[in-house]
C-alpha cells in the first residue's frame, strides 16, 4: 500500500497524454463510489469487479469467477472508509492492479492474490483468513506481496526491502507480477505527491523495477513505467519528445501505406496475418532521436505481423525478403534463440520504393502474449504438480537462470547496503547477449564480451590460436565488442 491510504488530498495524476496509445483502460474514477461500492448478488458481480471478470474472461474464457467475487467483497469490506491521496476509496487501487494483470492475462490465483494483495499489510484480515479462505496458493503470493510492501517507504529500508523482495520473487514470480502492476498503478497518480518524493519513487522504479520487468520478459509494464519516469526525471526531454510525436501525429503516416502494402503481399502468397502498426512509447522515439537525429515517419512506430504458427513467422520473413529490399544488418532471430526473458520474434527492416526504411516484427500470437506479459503469461506454475507445502521453501520452475543467480549472491552479500549497491549496478546492464557460430551453434556471452571472449568460450585453450574474426561478414579485430544476434566466425 501503503502510503496511499491516507486522508483524501487534491489529486494531479500524472500526465495523461502518456497513457499507452491505442489501447483503452477502465477509469474507475469514473465508476463513481457507488459503482465500486454497490451492490452485489449471487447472480451479478459488482460493476467494478465485473470489469476485471470481462477482462479475465477474454483470456481464460472458462475462468470460474466466483473466487474473484469473493476476494472483492473481503478486500471492499477491509478497506471501507480507507482513502487514498487522491481522494478515491482505497478499493479502487487493489481493483486498478488486477485490472491491469487481468489485461495482460493473469490466471484467476493470482488475480485474487492481487485484489487481497494489501489487506493483511493494512486491514485487520489475518493470513490465516486468506488461507481457510481462499487455499495456500493466494495466501503464499499475499504473505509475499506483503514482505515486500516497505518499499516505498524511506531510502534506509530500501536495501533490506530488495532482498526481502528477490527471495519472495524467486519463490513465485507472481508475486514481483503484482508489485510491478502495483508500481504501475502507483506511478499513474504519482502526481498527488510531493515532487520529492515522485522523484524518489521513480528512481527506484528507475533503477530497480523496470530492469527487473524487463527481465521477467512483462513488456507492457516496463514500457508504460519508463514513459512515467521519463516524464518525472526529465520533464524538458520529455516535452521535447512529447511535441516531436505530436507533430508526427498531424501527418500521413507513411507506415500505414507500408502496412497495406505488406498486408497485399502476404495476402496474394496465400498467408494468413494480422498487420499492425505499433507506435514507439516515449521513451523509445527520445533513444531513437538521440541516436538518429531528425526522424523520419517510420521512425515513429514498428510494423508488427502475428501469424498462427511458427513456420508461417519464416513463410512472412521470405514473402518481406522477396518482395521488398532487406536490410540484412538488421535481422535477426530470436524463435531459433529466444532472449533471456522468453521473448521470441523475428525482427528485420525493409526498404520500399518511397525512400523509407520500416522495422518489421513477425510472431506468432502465443509469442506477443509472451512478448507483453512475460512470466504473467504463463499462468500458475505450480498447476500440473503436486501441491505443495507453502510453509516450505519452494522454487518456481519458471524461475529465470538471471534470478536465480542474484537469489545466489544476495545469500552471500554480507550486509544489505552491499547487496543494493550491486544490485543496481547488476540490473543496469544486459546479463547475457546470444550470438551465432559459423556452424549455425549459438553461444550465450556476458554482455560487453569481445570476440576473443566468443573464441575462448566455443574452443577453450585452442583459441589461443586466432587471429581475427568476421562478425556479420566483415573483418574485425578479436577485441571487438560483440552485440545480441551477431553471427561470429573466428580465423
Amino acid at each position: 500500500m501503503s502510503a496511499e491510504a491516507t486522508n483524501p488530498e487534491a489529486h494531479a495524476e500524472v500526465r495523461p497524454e502518456l497513457r499507452r496509445r491505442g489501447r483503452t483502460r477502465l477509469d474507475l474514477r469514473r465508476l463513481g463510489r457507488a459503482a465500486l461500492l454497490g451492490p452485489a448478488s449471487r447472480d451479478r458481480l459488482p460493476d467494478a469487479i465485473g470489469h476485471v471478470a470481462e477482462a479475465h474472461r477474454a483470456h481464460h474464457p472458462d475462468a470460474d469467477l466466483s473466487i474473484l467475487r469473493r476476494a472483492y467483497l473481503l478486500a471492499e469490506s477491509s478497506h471501507r472508509g480507507q482513502m487514498r491521496k487522491s481522494g478515491e476509496p482505497y478499493i479502487t487501487h487493489p481493483l486498478a492492479v488486477t485490472l491491469i494483470l487481468a489485461e495482460l492475462g493473469a490466471e484467476t490465483t493470482t488475480l485474487t492474490a492481487s485484489l487481497l494483495h494489501d489487506t493483511v499489510e493494512d486491514t485487520d484480515v489475518t493470513l490465516d483468513q486468506v488461507r481457510a479462505e481462499f487455499g495456500d496458493e493466494v495466501a503464499f503470493i499475499v504473505d509475499g506481496v506483503t514482505k515486500v510492501e516497505k518499499i516505498d517507504y524511506g531510502a534506509a529500508a530500501e536495501p533490506e526491502t530488495f532482498r526481502k523482495m528477490l527471495v519472495a520473487t524467486g519463490n513465485d514470480v507472481r508475486v514481483m507480477s503484482i508489485k510491478l502492476a502495483d508500481r504501475l498503478h502507483n506511478m499513474r497518480t504519482l502526481g498527488v505527491m510531493r515532487p520529492e518524493k515522485q522523484a524518489r519513487i521513480a528512481k527506484v522504479t528507475r533503477d530497480v523495477l523496470i530492469p527487473l520487468a524487463e527481465r521477467l520478459g512483462v513488456q507492457a509494464l516496463k514500457t508504460e513505467l519508463e514513459d512515467l519516469v521519463f516524464a518525472i526525471l526529465h520533464p524538458e526531454e520529455y516535452e521535447h519528445t512529447r511535441a516531436l510525436i505530436a507533430s508526427h501525429a498531424g501527418a500521413d503516416d507513411p507506415l500505414l501505406a507500408i502496412a497495406e502494402s505488406v498486408r497485399t503481399v502476404l495476402r496474394e502468397a496465400g498467408i494468413t496475418a494480422e498487420v499492425l502498426v505499433r507506435p514507439r512509447h516515449f521513451v523509445s522515439v527520445h533513444r531513437i532521436s538521440r541516436t538518429r537525429g531528425e526522424l523520419r515517419g517510420p521512425d515513429f512506430g514498428r510494423i508488427l505481423v502475428l501469424v498462427g504458427e511458427n513456420a508461417d513467422c519464416y513463410a512472412v520473413l521470405g514473402e518481406l525478403h522477396t518482395c521488398f529490399t532487406p536490410v540484412v544488418s538488421e535481422f535477426k532471430d530470436f524463435i531459433a534463440v529466444p532472449k533471456f526473458n522468453l521473448y521470441q520474434s523475428l525482427h528485420t527492416a525493409v526498404a520500399v520504393p518511397e525512400g523509407y526504411v520500416a522495422e518489421v516484427i513477425v510472431r506468432t500470437r502465443q509469442m506477443h502474449r509472451v512478448a507483453e506479459a512475460g512470466v504473467v503469461a504463463l499462468g500458475n506454475p505450480y498447476a500440473t504438480g503436486e501441491g505443495a507445502d507453502c510453509e516450505e521453501e519452494r522454487v518456481d520452475p519458471t524461475r529465470p537462470g538471471w534470478l536465480s543467480r542474484l537469489l545466489d549472491w544476495q545469500q552471500s552479500a554480507p550486509d544489505p547496503d552491499t547487496f543494493w549497491t550491486g544490485l543496481r549496478a547488476e540490473l543496469a546492464q544486459d546479463r547475457e547477449i546470444t550470438v551465432y557460430r559459423a556452424d549455425g551453434g549459438t553461444l550465450a556471452l556476458p554482455a560487453g564480451a569481445s570476440c576473443i571472449d566468443a573464441a575462448y568460450a566455443q574452443h577453450g585453450e585452442a583459441a589461443h590460436g586466432c587471429i581475427g574474426a568476421r562478425v556479420n561478414g566483415r573483418l574485425t579485430s578479436l577485441s571487438a565488442p560483440l552485440s545480441d544476434g551477431d553471427t561470429v566466425q573466428l580465423l
